[in-house]
């Protein structure tokens, strides 16, 4: 029996998640959680062999949960269920060697397919977009410009961006300033979209 751990925030979609895999004799949903602060407890208390991780979570986001994951409890696998199909988030879930990447508009019978393929070691990754990923373009951008960048499309302004990055003020700005020139961007709300849009934060 494959046990499992669904991580999503929105109520009705875990729910249809839940309801779904139960329908599989092989599968049992041992726990939910809505938020990314919640699964690494969850997974260690339930003994999960997979968790299923929704990118956009609240209190911590998926992909830094599942690293977390990778780390402490080796023994859980990831995989990452998103309605962003973009080349640049599968990009930044391999970074983050997540066992499995699985778009949420599949058909109903992948997510049952993926779990299983998961809990077996093998990485399941949806076939077109791992081509369209190959295809893209890499990122232009630093580890921390991507932080920075990050923190300021949360609404984070400069002073708290260079608090929570131990950086000075000045340094964020010039962070900033490379960003938006790197990106061709009109300016912070641009480079903001630009690099949402292709996945990279």
């Amino acid at each position: 029996m494959i046990k499992v751990l669904v991580a999503e925030d929105m109520h009705i979609v875990r729910s249809a998640l839940v309801a779904l895999l139960r329908l599989e004799p092989d599968i049992e949903v041992v726990a939910e959680v809505a938020s990314g602060t919640e699964i690494l407890s969850a997974a260690r208390a339930s003994e999960a062999h997979v968790a299923i991780i929704d990118i956009d979570l609240p209190g911590k986001d998926g992909l830094t949960a599942a690293g977390e994951l990778r780390e402490q409890l080796p023994c859980c696998r990831t995989l990452i269920l998103t309605g962003l199909g973009r080349p640049g988030t599968l990009r930044r879930a391999l970074d983050a060697r997540v066992s499995g990447f699985l778009l949420k508009d599949a058909p109903p019978g992948e997510l049952a397919h993926a779990v299983r393929g998961v809990a077996a070691g093998r990485r399941m990754v949806d076939g077109d977009l791992a081509l369209a990923a190959w295809d893209s373009d890499d990122c232009p951008l630093t580890g921390r410009e991507l932080d920075v960048l990050r923190l300021t499309s949360q609404g984070y302004g400069t002073v708290e961006v260079a608090a929570r990055l131990y950086l000075s003020a000045g340094t964020v700005r010039n962070y900033l300033t490379t960003v938006v020139s790197k990106l061709g961007a009109r300016n912070r709300v641009d480079a903001i979209r630009l690099a949402q849009e292709s996945g990279w934060i």
